[in-house]
């Protein structure tokens, strides 16, 4: 599949704030919310995705509420009345703290990723092409809102200076890393080449044997590293993680938050180089995964979380620029 923007971002809109999402929700569509939850007045704040500019059918409420040690709310309203709600007894969010908060609308549900890592999904409860406005409220500042669509083809340039100039939120850093020195977002011009956020999206179908995945992008000149995730909601079924400080490929697999022994052995020297472009192929087969780059062969990787069926989300990141995805 392939990425591009769909409508401009909002940019600095103040709180409360209600925008109409142009052409309404889409499975493919990612929109990323970049902010900050005020640092002495935060109790908790909204995000939703509504019919229209009422509050009277909104098919998805996301509430992060600070109280009792933090939480987030999950529900939907129809015509004005509330349905269940779905409480995640955590809170991923800290108070005067940026955040990233990423929702990818697939066939069946909401996938919500807050600063690179997945929090939560939710079911959807009514059609979510009815919604066409996303409305926040509460005690938080928003930097932007953004828009894209994994459906339609990007070109190149992928990325819009406006998404380079908002926080660049990385996941945890990956295993067999050297660690990277981060830049203050103000200052983020100064970095050489464009740095790519983690880009999320939705893998079709999920994984199964037979299954391939292509990630094409050229590595920027100064690159230190750049890495392909394959998600399994809060695990990481498969990491793929290039390091140039040492010319290493590392393979590993993050499960409950804890990484296993590393995979760093390659018949062959580094296959990437910095300022040139590449294609990385993952195929799934029944015991693992076979890679290739550039149209080589260049190692396996057995399967060790064996829910394959789970694992459909395709995260990648890095200093690189992101020319296209195939799921």
């Amino acid at each position: 599949m392939n990425v591009s923007s769909v409508q401009p971002p909002f940019v600095n809109p103040s709180v409360p704030f209600t925008g109409s999402i142009q052409g309404g929700l889409q499975e493919g569509l990612q929109i990323t919310v970049n902010g900050v939850a005020h640092k002495f007045f935060a109790t908790r704040f909204v995000v939703n995705f509504q019919t229209g500019f009422s509050d009277q059918d909104i098919a998805f409420h996301f509430n992060p509420r600070f109280e009792e040690g933090g939480y987030v709310v999950c529900n939907t309203k129809q015509k004005g009345s509330w349905g269940t709600e779905e409480r995640k007894m955590q809170m991923p969010f800290q108070r005067g703290n940026p955040f990233q908060l990423c929702f990818l609308v697939q066939s069946r549900e909401f996938q919500v990723m807050v600063n690179g890592n997945f929090f939560t999904q939710y079911s959807h409860r009514v059609p979510f092409h009815k919604v066409d406005t996303i409305s926040v409220t509460g005690t938080v500042g928003l930097k932007n809102i953004s828009f894209q669509n994994t459906h339609v083809t990007l070109v190149q340039p992928a990325f819009s200076g406006m998404q380079f100039s908002q926080t660049a939120c990385f996941p945890p850093k990956p295993k067999g890393c050297k660690p990277k020195t981060q830049t203050p977002t103000h200052t983020m011009q100064s970095v050489p080449g464009q740095m790519l956020s983690p880009y999320f999206t939705a893998i079709h179908g999920a994984v199964y044997p037979g299954k391939s995945i292509t990630v094409s992008g050229t590595v920027l000149p100064y690159a230190e590293r750049f890495y392909i995730n394959l998600h399994c909601r809060s695990d990481i079924a498969f990491q793929i993680n290039s390091c140039f400080d040492t010319n290493s490929v590392v393979r590993n697999t993050r499960i409950n938050g804890c990484w296993g022994p590393e995979e760093t052995y390659i018949p062959r020297s580094m296959p990437f180089s910095r300022g040139q472009g590449f294609m990385v192929v993952i195929t799934c087969e029944i015991t693992g995964y076979m890679v290739a780059v550039n149209g080589q062969h260049l190692f396996e990787y057995n399967h060790r979380l064996q829910d394959l069926r789970d694992i459909n989300v395709l995260e990648v990141g890095g200093d690189i620029e992101l020319t296209s995805l195939e799921t």
